[in-house]
């Protein structure tokens, strides 16, 4: 069953949830009213599901109340409905708005410099060298002490260096130039940049800007002031991946920018606080819906987290949206978990280099990303 599209009655839900719970603080309006709100936003969210016709206006909706004044209450409350219509409409204006302020001028591809060396003394994973896409492992990645010790290894030095990349964002400065110093730092480690060459991917990290879902190139474009920056880190060391991604305000983001990015990190976060040994999969994509949705942004479909470890992409897929695929996480488990928000639409386009990934309608995205560990009890981040 396909998950609920956020961009349609999802808006209309939250807008609902936020007026009626914004009410219900209020003690002037009488419980009657209050009722009648109730009443009619359990209407709306469980129709929205199923596409239901319902009345879109409240002051269709009577209220709960009798006794030989309710002719004067209905006109009241009526007009108390219809503020509230009014209410719900302008900050639908302004949601709008929102999302028009912050659109920058369209992503444009840059000069993309050479592939980068790897000295030869570097352990290399088997697809590197080859432009073939390798196939998703059907195999859970489940470690013994061994193999939890590498994990927490790589998904360290990942983590230290998607911290150093995040030191380098600033106007003025390119993504190649961040690709070039990522590139080093996890040669001098000892380690494998995952990304270089896998599937013909030319550069050692990702690096999405704006409205970049994933998958951006570094090129010689300068990040601008106001530019938000995904950084996607993986480090292939000692035969096992560690993978992760933030993403980075570069110089005066606005405030808008700065919510989607704050709330996309939230949801990475709540979906990681359900994991634990014998939890369902689909637990974490329902936790990320929901929060999304209550502050009116999309989670993009398309992309999914993944098994990793000694295989860079296997199962089990992670998806960040409301599903019904079956599954449990097992203690030992290793997997990411990275949703995508969108201020607008959740479909993409695919550039002609076949990666880089952009909002069909400009709209910014943002991204986080974390390795985690299961263990009996919860889950172990290892890229913290």
């Amino acid at each position: 069953m396909v998950a609920p599209n956020p961009h349609c009655s999802n808006q209309w839900r939250n807008n609902i949830i936020i007026i009626s719970n914004a009410i219900s603080q209020h003690t002037h309006f009488p419980s009657h009213t209050k009722m009648a709100i109730s009443a009619y936003t359990s209407l709306q969210l469980s129709s929205s599901f199923r596409g239901d016709v319902l009345p879109t206006s409240l002051s269709s909706i009577s209220p709960l109340s009798g006794g030989s004044n309710s002719r004067n209450g209905s006109v009241v409350f009526a007009k108390r409905l219809f503020g509230l219509e009014e209410a719900m409409r302008i900050q639908r204006e302004k949601d709008l708005q929102d999302k028009k302020s912050v659109k920058k001028n369209p992503l444009k591809r840059g000069k993309v410099s050479p592939r980068l060396p790897v000295p030869d003394h570097i352990h290399k994973p088997p697809y590197a060298g080859s432009n073939k896409l390798p196939e998703l492992s059907s195999d859970y990645q489940i470690h013994d002490s061994e193999g939890i010790a590498h994990m927490r290894a790589a998904g360290e030095l990942a983590a230290r260096v998607r911290d150093y990349a995040g030191t380098l964002v600033r106007p003025s400065v390119t993504t190649d130039e961040i690709d070039k110093a990522v590139h080093q730092m996890i040669i001098d480690a000892g380690a494998y940049p995952s990304p270089l060459g896998y599937g013909g991917f030319p550069k050692s990290v990702c690096t999405s800007v704006n409205e970049c879902m994933c998958h951006g190139i570094p090129d010689s474009r300068q990040l601008q002031d106001g530019d938000i920056i995904n950084i996607d880190v993986t480090v292939y060391l000692n035969g096992y991946h560690g993978d992760t991604s933030k993403t980075y305000l570069c110089g005066n983001v606005s405030n808008t920018m700065k919510r989607l990015v704050k709330v996309t990190q939230e949801c990475l976060e709540k979906g990681i606080a359900v994991c634990k040994d014998g939890a369902s999969f689909k637990r974490i994509g329902k936790i990320i819906s929901e929060h999304a949705e209550k502050n009116n942004y999309g989670v993009v479909d398309r992309f999914v987290g993944h098994g990793v470890g000694t295989v860079f992409h296997s199962e089990p897929i992670i998806y960040h949206h409301r599903n019904k695929h079956p599954g449990e996480m097992v203690e030992g488990l290793t997997f990411t978990i990275e949703p995508i928000l969108t201020m607008g639409s959740i479909d993409c386009i695919t550039w002609g280099d076949n990666w880089t990934a952009v909002t069909d309608d400009g709209s910014p995205a943002a991204q986080f990303e974390h390795t985690i560990l299961i263990t009996k009890t919860g889950a172990e981040i290892l890229t913290k």
